[in-house]
């Protein structure tokens, strides 16, 4: 729904569904409820996820028409789209796999050129669309000599370049604006400013550069617009506060690298304060531990080194030895709590992205992302609706 000026919804990601039926069901039976509730008279925006399959799919026979009918017929709108994972992310072992393909793949390169047709199509005019993506890998999977990592980085700035060859064209066709949004997360091959930094401006922008000057007779100025357009950042609050990196300073250092921020997910970390009793700590965060998802940690010593663990299991293997005064987790926790017994959230840097966006409008689109309902303790779930309503609603209070 757009509220102050910003399209702000859910991502879709958190309901069933990996084939186009399955998905178009779950809109049905979830996203008409949330949209008579927080926007029962305006339109109300849907942060889609599709899988490859499900993309595949809507493709087939007369399924898109149909869900543009329904779109319309409901108040309905997609303006963003979340394409990091490509198959896979429900009731099932998704950890590290929710980088597979990664950006050395064409498989990933095709889905990614496919849902930006399908957005396209989506897309209301005079709005910008965005279709969200993985940080090229995920960095545990590799050896990181310069070499190994060299080659990375120009296979998948390569095939960024074919996507944004594909936006490029789109524009020039239909008038409609999509970027494509990179996500950096923990243990990403990027997963902070500097990093995201360093690929823009000694890879993407290089290699992308001569790709447009020479393939379109293009100047170097053209060209630079074209990559700056189209491939933009997704600012997933979560995964850069689980690095320790502050919005404000973060989106300065982006703005000024020339970076535009094509969406803010709005996302809690887990936070635990590790100067407190650590056996008590301990039996708090167990509950945390699951199979399905990825939660890495982050610690943090009294001089701000950090320390990376793969995930919260191996974290807790050192919980008893560790100097670490503080602990960051991966793992989406709701918005509208910020303490859970003797843990906490990064709620705070929530607040403090919503109070720089009344003051800078730094993208269009917001998207709240806890994906985690399913796999959170007993002890904080309520209904999914109810979840999701008071999470909108807690948002827009803090925005106004």
């Amino acid at each position: 729904m757009l509220i102050k000026n910003y399209h702000l919804t859910y991502c879709t990601n958190i309901h069933p569904g990996e084939s186009w039926s399955a998905v178009f069901e779950s809109l049905k039976e979830y996203v008409l409820p949330i949209k008579y509730s927080v926007s029962p008279d305006l339109p109300f925006g849907i942060g889609l996820r599709l899988s490859n399959k499900a993309s595949i799919e809507i493709l087939l026979s007369d399924n898109l028409y149909q869900f543009k009918s329904w779109l319309k017929k409901n108040k309905l709108y997609v303006f963003t789209i979340n394409g990091f994972p490509y198959g896979g992310f429900h009731s099932e072992e998704v950890k590290d796999a929710v980088h597979k393909p990664d950006w050395t793949c064409m498989e990933r390169v095709e889905y990614t050129q496919r849902l930006c047709h399908i957005l396209a199509d989506l897309l209301p005019d005079g709005m910008d669309g965005g279709i969200s993506t993985s940080p090229l890998s995920y960095k545990p999977w590799f050896d990181l000599n310069e070499e190994s990592m060299d080659e990375t980085f120009r296979s998948g700035s390569s095939h960024f370049l074919k996507v944004i060859e594909t936006l490029h064209h789109i524009k020039a066709d239909t008038g409609k604006t999509i970027h494509i949004d990179m996500e950096p997360e923990p243990d990403g091959l990027i997963e902070n400013t500097d990093e995201t930094i360093h690929f823009f401006k000694y890879w993407l922008m290089p290699m992308g550069v001569k790709y447009f000057t020479d393939k379109f007779d293009l100047d170097n100025e053209e060209a630079k617009n074209i990559i700056e357009t189209h491939f933009q950042v997704c600012y997933d609050v979560c995964h850069f506060a689980v690095a320790y990196e502050t919005p404000k300073l973060t989106f300065s250092r982006l703005k000024e690298a020339g970076i535009k921020i094509g969406k803010i997910q709005i996302s809690a970390a887990l936070k635990a304060d590790l100067t407190q009793e650590r056996s008590e700590l301990a039996l708090e965060l167990a509950p945390f531990i699951e199979s399905t998802y990825l939660h890495q940690v982050i610690e943090r010593d009294a001089q701000n080194n950090l320390i990376h663990y793969d995930d919260l299991p191996i974290a807790m293997e050192q919980i008893n030895t560790t100097e670490a005064v503080e602990w960051r987790t991966h793992f989406h926790v709701p918005l509208f709590v910020n303490r859970f017994g003797l843990l906490q959230s990064t709620q705070d840097e929530i607040k403090e992205v919503l109070d720089i966006l009344k003051e800078e409008k730094l993208t269009n689109h917001l998207e709240i992302e806890t994906y985690t309902w399913d796999v959170l303790p007993d002890e904080l779930k309520i209904s999914l609706d109810q979840s999701i309503e008071r999470e909108m609603n807690w948002v827009v209070t803090h925005l106004k």
